[in-house]
């Protein structure tokens, strides 16, 4: 069979796959190289560094994590004399916390150290020291977990209300602090429960509700802790010693699952203490 020639160029499909994928490799290094070249200063601006941290902090305050962090970097790593520099390398420690993931808060947490570290006489320590605090608070586990982080927080943020007791930050410190301290109780509070219910160890639950009450005396859910307390120190014949943790329930707590309970307890250990 004769063989007809169309003048048509046949291109195979391994060179029509070759072409595309360098035309997308060369489209990806062009636009890399116009975003690095749009996150520079204009040539010849006359404030580079003013340029850099207005740029970073509003993609920051669009949540643009990354495009930010370029931004305060460039500013950081070129300009040192920059009066934006230090509030600049908080924007870097700000961008990763944004992004709260496990690596970007580790991140984040090195920021803040620095910054401290850099200055410490800084307006803004304050505000590190608290965004220190919250890194870790953000990484806390459940109260069945390890507490490692939420141990921190505790740390970062009790160090934050102590050292800069007139910050406008107080008040929110205090809140996630309170959380932090209730989630550690809670898993505290966990482990005595188990001895209680579960291993029936009454003196090992009494050691680990006493330790909840000392180590955290405002501890939200404290009413359990009362009425399980009381329990165990009943379960080991000790009803006068009971007692003082069923009437403090009742005064110090107008609503609780355990108030129905404890008000008939205290009535039955009274009546069995004046018997004797």
């Amino acid at each position: 069979m004769a063989v007809v020639h169309t003048g048509a160029r046949v291109r195979s499909p391994l060179r029509s796959t070759f072409l595309r994928r360098s035309s997308v490799a060369l489209l990806l290094v062009l636009v890399t190289a116009c975003g690095s070249a749009a996150k520079r200063p204009p040539v010849g601006s006359l404030d580079p560094d003013k340029f850099l941290w207005e740029r970073g902090t509003q993609a920051l305050n669009q949540k643009k994590w990354f495009t930010a962090r370029e931004f305060f970097r460039q500013l950081v790593d070129s300009y040192p004399q920059s009066t934006y520099r230090a509030d600049a390398k908080l924007g870097i420690g700000d961008s990763y916390l944004g992004e709260n993931t496990l690596e970007a808060n580790v991140l984040a947490i090195n920021e803040y150290r620095e910054f401290l570290s850099y200055y410490p006489t800084h307006e803004r320590a304050n505000y590190a020291q608290y965004k220190l605090g919250m890194a870790h608070f953000y990484q806390m586990h459940g109260p069945e977990r390890d507490q490692t982080e939420t141990k921190e927080a505790i740390v970062e943020l009790t160090t934050m209300i102590a050292r800069y007791p007139t910050s406008k930050l107080v008040p929110e410190a205090k809140v996630h602090l309170r959380e932090a301290r209730d989630r550690l109780s809670d898993s505290e509070f966990r482990v005595g429960f188990f001895y209680y219910r579960t291993r029936k160890w009454y003196p090992g639950a009494v050691d680990r509700f006493l330790a909840i009450l000392k180590e955290d005396p405002e501890y939200t859910n404290r009413d359990g802790v009362y009425y399980y307390l009381a329990q165990s120190l009943l379960k080991v014949q000790r009803p006068a010693e009971a007692l003082p943790y069923l009437e403090r329930l009742i005064a110090e707590f107008q609503v609780s699952e355990y108030l129905p309970d404890a008000e008939k307890q205290v009535a039955s250990i009274k009546a069995e203490l004046v018997k004797k």
